[in-house]
């Protein structure tokens, strides 16, 4: 279990610093960046503005300053000023009218870097720091999460148990059949449709907003309908190679009840390929999905993951990236140190 447990710590070093050093790259070499928009902006305030945030260092200065904790910045924010000498560099914050200076400060902090826990300053949202804006959407997102797995393991595995139990009967079929239309529709469908249902028709739900039980219902359905649609398929696969095992015939000859023999012997192996499914599901539904938090107005780290790629904010993008990474890589530990209480067969150190 150690020697498990310290090989993935080193692994999850290793994949940290390649998603970030990926990540880091495919950003800057898409053309275009944080401060772009259709108003051509004056060259002092451009300059200023790149100055401000450290994006006229070199690629290499500007990663080894993300990773930190280290403060290249030694001589304090740069900001560029044009007066009757011409364009020069000058040290410090500084604020001036009409081409001349009125106020010099000491310089502005960089920001410490990933390994001190700081994301750094938002390029888009002014005044909000990357953590910040983490620390209030991830609530929300992981609420969400919680609402939509709860839908996802409830119906799944209720489904794939209950078409296990009669392969190739009328109510196999049909759950197969919503099992293949809950992972061909796309979710928006599925949100739209349920809108008109439960809204207009049947107004049970609210349309849009966060804060209430009746907030969550709707939303939490709509986002863990796809994931109950994997899960009910694995949970069929898994239940059929179980039941066909000696050791379920075997109970089943002792005269235990078919209930007791598919709840506490059955399910128990046949569950084993949802439990692998669960790692990177869990992380998907925890980080949100952009489509139901923009149907429903909630908002959640989704919406701001996509719109941070969309805006060019560097910081924020990187941050829910790694946000996104260190999950899938903690809850697929998890994963895989729950298999050995469900299959005490399964040898940790092999993995």
């Amino acid at each position: 279990m150690i020697r498990f447990l310290l090989r993935r710590l080193l692994w999850f070093v290793i994949t940290l610093f390649v998603v970030m050093s990926v990540s880091f790259v495919l950003m800057r070499s898409v053309k275009g960046g944080p401060f772009d928009n259709e108003r051509v902006l004056d060259e002092v305030i451009q300059r200023n503005i790149e100055a401000r945030y450290n994006l006229d260092w070199p690629l290499w200065k500007q990663f080894l300053q993300y990773v930190g904790p280290i403060n290249l910045d030694d001589d304090g924010a740069r900001w560029f000023v044009r007066d009757e000498e011409g364009f020069h560099l000058a040290k410090g914050l500084h604020w001036f009218q009409d081409g001349k200076l009125l106020v010099q400060d000491p310089g502005v902090d960089a920001f410490t870097g990933v390994l001190a826990g700081d994301f750094g300053p938002s390029f888009r949202y002014k005044d909000w720091t990357v953590n910040e804006i983490i620390a209030q959407s991830l609530p929300i997102s992981a609420l969400l999460g919680m609402v939509a797995m709860m839908w996802a393991l409830s119906l799944g595995i209720s489904a794939g148990i209950a078409s296990a139990l009669r392969p190739g009967s009328k109510l196999d079929l049909s759950m197969r059949l919503a099992a293949t239309a809950g992972i061909a529709l796309p979710n928006f469908v599925i949100a739209s449709f349920l809108i008109i249902l439960f809204v207009f028709l049947i107004p049970l739900f609210p349309v849009a907003g966060w804060g209430t039980l009746r907030h969550m219902i709707l939303p939490g359905f709509c986002l863990g309908l796809v994931f109950a649609a994997y899960i009910a398929r694995l949970t069929r696969t898994g239940m059929l190679e179980v039941l066909s095992q000696d050791y379920i015939r075997t109970a089943h000859a002792k005269g235990l009840a078919p209930r007791t023999v598919i709840m506490r012997h059955a399910l128990r192996g046949g569950i084993l390929p949802v439990i692998s499914y669960l790692g990177p599901a869990t992380a998907g539904i925890l980080t949100g999905s952009l489509v139901i938090e923009s149907i429903f107005f909630i908002p959640g780290t989704g919406s701001h993951f996509v719109n941070s790629a969309t805006n060019r904010d560097y910081t924020l993008s990187m941050g829910v990236t790694i946000l996104y990474t260190v999950l899938v890589y903690t809850l697929n530990t998890l994963v895989d140190l729950a298999y050995t209480f469900l299959d005490p067969r399964i040898d940790l150190e092999s993995k």
